[in-house]
């Protein structure tokens, strides 16, 4: 929000005089309503042109998990049709990714990444499976949360997908760690263990445990302070008997 505060204020910067020459230079009311009318409609066009031109060029910095994909490359439904190589450039272009839409895309991005993981030819339901296809959908949704912010459902079915994989990749690590390993590394996910327990950090709690460090500390160092004491007596003592003669 600041920076668009920022740059709605630069193109309204650069649209002040636009118009030296029509008495209403530097944003003042000095000749007719016309002339006025026509500065704030150049000025706002201005501001709307730069505006649009910063959009474009925060969209081209924004990497894709789609991008290693070949445009020459088939679709998912013409990957196994024999006739594909006698027809015609045109139509080959037609059945590949250059001009697929953004679902068949992650179609076959999907079925990449199913294919590093996968335990046989026929498996598609095992764990290793799921992992992976949730994988390419979650990565869909954070770029799409990327370029749309305030999309909240998107954003909350995300969510769900992040707490479905990590019930997944659990249980597959307390079953086969191996596979579990082989998933992680193949897929480039980076597994948190989860917190021993859930608590919501409220003021009170805060506050409590501030104290109870604070009585910890003090005592730790009452402690201290004690058995020095303790050890310094008694180190006394013991040169006392050993300054005096049996």
């Amino acid at each position: 929000m600041f920076l668009l505060r920022r740059v709605l204020c630069e193109g309204l910067g650069r649209g002040t005089g636009l118009l030296p020459g029509s008495g209403c230079s530097g944003g003042r009311l000095t000749g007719s309503q016309s002339c006025f009318t026509a500065w704030r409609a150049l000025e706002t066009r201005a501001c709307i042109i730069h505006v649009r031109n910063y959009a474009q060029m925060k969209k081209q910095d924004r990497p894709s998990q789609l991008d290693d994909l070949p445009p020459t490359m088939l679709q998912k439904d013409y990957a196994d049709v024999q006739l594909v190589e006698d027809v015609d450039d045109v139509v080959k272009r037609l059945m590949s990714l250059e001009m697929a839409s953004q679902s068949e895309k992650l179609r076959v991005k999907t079925q990449q990444l199913v294919e590093k993981v996968k335990r046989n030819p026929n498996d598609d339901s095992s764990p290793e499976v799921r992992i992976a296809k949730m994988t390419a959908r979650i990565r869909n949704f954070q770029e799409h949360i990327q370029k749309h912010p305030k999309d909240k459902a998107n954003k909350r079915k995300m969510l769900m997908s992040m707490d479905r994989r990590k019930k997944l990749l659990k249980n597959l690590r307390l079953t086969n760690y191996d596979a579990f390993e082989n998933v992680c590394k193949q897929l480039g996910i980076e597994y948190t263990f989860p917190p021993e327990y859930y608590r919501r950090a409220t003021r009170r709690w805060l506050a409590k445990k501030a104290l109870c460090l604070k009585v910890y500390q003090e005592t730790k160092r009452l402690q201290a302070a004690g058995l020095l004491k303790k050890r310094r007596s008694s180190q006394a003592k013991t040169q006392e008997n050993q300054g005096t003669p049996v």
